[in-house]
């Protein structure tokens, strides 16, 4: 796998990710490739903050359609980073 920052893909900005922001969880979409250790380090190293607990789940595709045309979405991973009491992440939809 490439380096630190080729890990975390972008913030998941939905309702639930925004609810869970109460509780000092953050939501990022992740390299599919990438475990719970590689996820804790690049939250730490880009970020400047110490990670509780990070949870992993794998999204699976869901089929499309559009007209005659059928596919499907692609499979990504998801996951969610608990912070330690106290710190925060400033991303670009708060400012």
């Amino acid at each position: 796998m490439a380096g630190i920052r080729s890990i975390l893909r972008n913030p998941v900005i939905t309702e639930k990710a925004t609810a869970l922001r109460d509780a000092n969880v953050y939501t990022f979409r992740v390299d599919s490739r990438a475990n719970k250790v590689q996820i804790r380090r690049a939250v730490e190293l880009v970020f400047d903050v110490k990670v509780e607990a990070v949870r992993v789940v794998s999204v699976r595709p869901k089929p499309k359609r559009q007209g005659f045309f059928q596919g499907r979405t692609s499979a990504w991973k998801k996951a969610y980073v608990k912070l330690r009491a106290g710190e925060s992440i400033e991303l670009i939809e708060n400012l």
